[in-house]
């Protein structure tokens, strides 16, 4: 079973359309990275997934159910942790943790002591006295907590110092591999998803470009110099400059001229050939 399947998910602002028919499957029990630029619809994705936006086009199934409204049963097999948490200020994580416990019938309090410890996490400091790192690591031990079926993590990291960040990405594999959570995480870091992700979906100005295995995407895109007016022909998309996609196969069975190179990306190159043709929302 999938956990998240998205078919010809279409949501507008206004007059910006934020998604524009996106198709996107997240397996059950896999850690998927979602990359996009800022703006290029990451955060309305999650909110569709959450219940906290609707789609105004096409079909949503979440854990197996087809959803229009999201219903309470559902979001309780749900862990979500946005990108700026927003706590009750005068609220130590203990108390926060026996406040959002009662949400939630499978709520394991011995749990939440382990990951408060395991994410050093003091107990008894109030929301208003912790780092913005701390309290994104209290946001994760309140998202796990109820060891929910599904992770939906938007930006995690966004504002952490590489310290923190390398050791929020360790111990949420850590988590992600004893509990068996099905984990979607939303980035613009490339290396983050790169050492994280299993399988990653890119998507461009509302749209997924890409959905699959990391070393898939490697066979599809790669950069051609060469003669201008020898560049490949049917079936080779350019998708910025000297840099085209096609199937495996196209690549294997093309006849180069002389003093063609065709070189392999990077991920990181390759992300920034579908991103650089993004339309972003100002």
């Amino acid at each position: 079973m999938n956990a998240v399947e998205l078919d010809s998910v279409t949501h507008r602002y206004g007059k910006v359309q934020a998604l524009d028919g996106l198709n996107l499957t997240v397996r059950q029990g896999e850690m998927f990275g979602f990359l996009g630029r800022n703006g290029a619809g990451k955060t309305t994705t999650l909110k569709l997934l959450m219940g906290l936006l609707r789609a105004d086009k096409g079909s949503i199934t979440v854990l197996g159910r087809s959803v229009k409204r999201m219903p309470t049963g559902l979001k309780q097999r749900i862990g979500y942790v946005c990108q700026e948490p927003n706590f009750y200020p005068w609220m130590t994580a203990g108390q926060l943790g026996a406040f959002v416990g009662s949400f939630y019938p499978t709520w394991d309090a011995p749990e939440f002591q382990r990951l408060l410890r395991m994410l050093d996490v003091p107990q008894d400091r109030r929301a208003s006295e912790m780092s913005g790192g701390t309290r994104t690591k209290l946001g994760l031990a309140l998202a796990l907590a109820p060891r929910p079926e599904l992770l939906l993590l938007d930006e995690p990291t966004a504002g952490l110092d590489p310290v923190a960040r390398r050791e929020f990405n360790d111990q949420l594999q850590s988590l992600q591999r004893e509990q068996g959570t099905t984990v979607m995480f939303s980035s613009h870091l490339v290396g983050e998803v790169e050492q994280l992700a299993q399988r990653v979906g890119i998507v461009q100005a509302g749209t997924c470009r890409f959905e699959g295995e990391v070393g898939a995407l490697r066979t599809r895109v790669r950069r051609i110099a060469g003669d201008a007016a020898l560049m490949p022909g049917e079936g080779f998309v350019r998708l910025r400059g000297d840099i085209w996609q096609a199937e495996p196969v196209l690549w294997e069975q093309a006849g180069w001229p002389p003093g063609t190179v065709v070189e392999a990306l990077s991920l990181e190159d390759i992300f920034l050939a579908y991103a650089r043709t993004d339309s972003v929302p100002a």
